[in-house]
């Protein structure tokens, strides 16, 4: 079994309202399974979801971001189709997707986007 766990905090920006974003706390999954995580950006709409992977001892690398009305995803160094892709189900609702699983991949992952109501990074 390979533990994938996601960002365990939530910053929260108040300034005329809140945004929170939100994140599945934990998966696990068999070695060469599909693991799927889940990102809710809350009020903000108008900027892409990006993708951090952070394993112990290291700086989060950036994976890739994605946006509701792009075509395609676009990637960081070191990371690419088809081993990871994004998907959304909203203006606000996406999702990471890891495919053939491996022990590698085993790390805490982020979900990040810009407000710019407030001009902040917000994540999880």
């Amino acid at each position: 079994m390979i533990t994938i766990f996601c960002a365990f905090f939530t910053l929260l920006t108040c300034v005329s309202g809140v945004t929170v974003v939100t994140q599945s706390p934990l998966i696990t999954v068999r070695k060469g399974e599909k693991a799927e995580l889940d990102c809710n950006l809350g009020t903000v709409t108008g900027s892409p979801a990006r993708w951090y992977k952070q394993t112990p001892g290291r700086v989060p690398q950036y994976m890739l971001r994605f946006y509701h009305s792009w075509s395609s995803v676009e990637y960081g160094s070191g990371f690419s189709a088809p081993k990871f892709t994004s998907t959304h189900s909203s203006k606000s609702d996406y999702s990471l997707i890891i495919n053939n699983v491996d022990v590698d991949d085993s790390a805490v992952y982020y979900c990040q986007t810009w407000d710019s109501s407030v001009s902040e990074w917000v994540s999880q």
